[in-house]
């Protein structure tokens, strides 16, 4: 961020994304999502209007004429000339000079603006320096975009835009009942590989944990190492074990982790039976060597070259390793596995909202930051994000009959399998520094044999609590 990306950032996320962020295949069906609306925030404080504009059909938020524009865009996995090209529409249509930053510290260089009363127009608030999105949302700092959501689309005026992206955008975006966060992309998480190069050894991608384990057997025999991972942001691991608790022990279960309740780690079969997969698979040395010192992009070089088969990520990771991965590679991402009386069936996917859009409500102009979303969210700029960055966005459909390069077409297609069984999760994106910090350095432990599952449990639970218990923390719920 989902982050969650630098690294993405993906989620909070980073992005989670990576934050969350979190960044990458955002792409989106239609189908009831799990909704992770938070409760909590929500400032009292009177947001600005922009300066008067006419509203029209064609200028539904009131845009004035001539009047400059700020956007802030995080510039990692996604680059940002997709929104430089929605930028010129906007420039095209209003005849306004805009002032675009590309950063990979959105956090550092806005924070003391915000501070100051004096923040941009509209920022893409992704990377591992992003801002504090739920206590800007508490302080009235975020405009309310429900105005957004209520505007007429640009390719079909008789049609909201709410009514052209995906249902769980909406509800990913939420702090209380004020959606002030509008995530563009969906990014598909889970572990990544080369068809090319497993249909070359004749290995078929593992339908279950013990699949896997055996799996890696096999590779490790053939002298690769079965997996690599960024042991810098060993974070990144999570996307796929978190997720794996989820789907195994069901989404009741995760979201007493979400919501930091006492003993949700520890009272969870599933956390076991997945964190001492984990263990195994360290125990077994299967796990390139060195990877506790690489970086997210020398891990995804490692994996290019063919020194590991499979990669913790999220779709973000096409557009970003685009440079050292071979032509004939293949990019390929895989379902959760199967555990043991899973909750959720086979097929199922990690997929949710990401790269987190925000509009300063008290800038210069939150009527040009919503209008420069709502440019974005047409077909047109959604299929070049599709094109530019190999990756979906929120809008529905939008893709459909583009030819998609290969990571992304994996993607769509395991996507659109999973159907309703999808996976959002939102602890990484309220806490991030309770996941990527505090859980991460024991993953990373946990993954260089230093820490048993046991042990990682134990103390991954004390963590939660001890941010459960901090009144400075503001605190978020979720019920579904």
């Amino acid at each position: 961020m989902g982050s969650t990306s630098a690294h993405n950032e993906g989620v909070g996320r980073r992005n989670l994304i990576k934050r969350s962020a979190a960044l990458g295949l955002l792409t989106i069906p239609t189908m009831s999502f799990l909704s992770a609306c938070a409760t909590g925030g929500g400032g009292t404080d009177k947001e600005t209007k922009a300066p008067g504009g006419e509203k029209s059909e064609k200028n539904p938020l009131g845009v004035k004429q001539g009047t400059p524009l700020e956007a802030f865009i995080f510039k990692g996995g996604l680059g940002d000339q997709y929104a430089k090209d929605a930028e010129a529409d906007y420039k095209a249509t209003y005849g306004a000079e805009i002032k675009h930053t590309g950063t990979q510290q959105v956090g550092p260089k806005l924070t003391p603006r915000f501070a100051g009363g004096n923040p941009p127009d509209v920022i893409d608030n992704s990377g591992a320096d992003h801002l504090n999105m739920n206590q800007l949302s508490t302080q009235g700092q975020l405009q309310d975009l429900t105005v957004l959501l209520d505007a007429a689309s640009m390719d079909d005026p008789a049609k909201k835009v709410r009514d052209t992206i995906h249902p769980s955008t909406i509800e990913k975006g939420k702090h209380g009942d004020k959606f002030d966060v509008l995530y563009y992309a969906f990014t598909i998480y889970g572990t990544w590989y080369s068809q090319k190069l497993l249909d070359d050894k004749g290995w078929a991608y593992p339908k279950s944990l013990d699949e896997m384990v055996t799996l890696c057997g096999e590779i490790k025999k053939a002298g690769i190492a079965p997996w690599t991972y960024p042991g810098k942001y060993p974070y990144y691991v999570h996307f796929n074990l978190f997720a794996q608790i989820a789907k195994i022990g069901g989404m009741e279960k995760w979201i007493e982790i979400d919501n930091l309740e006492p003993n949700a780690w520890t009272s969870n079969d599933a956390v076991k039976e997945v964190v001492e997969h984990y263990e195994e698979l360290a125990a077994k040395k299967y796990f390139l060597e060195g990877s506790q010192g690489l970086t997210h992009i020398q891990s995804q070089t490692a994996w290019n070259k063919g020194k590991a088969v499979f990669l913790p990520n999220g779709s973000w990771v096409e557009n970003e390793s685009a440079p050292t991965t071979p032509k004939d590679f293949g990019m390929a991402v895989g379902a959760l596995f199967d555990g043991t009386g899973d909750k959720m069936p086979h097929g199922t996917l990690r997929g949710e909202p990401s790269e987190p859009y925000i509009v300063a409500s008290k800038g210069k102009n939150p009527a040009g930051g919503m209008e420069l979303l709502r440019i974005m969210l047409s077909k047109k700029h959604a299929q070049n994000f599709a094109t530019k960055v190999k990756s979906l966005t929120c809008v529905m459909d939008a893709t459909e009959g583009m030819s998609l390069s290969p990571g992304l077409a994996s993607a769509s297609k395991v996507f659109k399998e999973a159907g309703d069984n999808l996976i959002s999760l939102q602890l990484q994106e309220w806490y991030p520094a309770l996941t990527d910090e505090k859980i991460g350095g024991l993953t990373g432990q946990l993954l260089t044999g230093e820490l048993k599952a046991a042990d990682w449990i134990k103390k991954t639970q004390a963590e939660a609590d001890k941010v459960a218990k901090d009144d400075s923390v503001t605190k978020f719920k979720r019920s579904a």
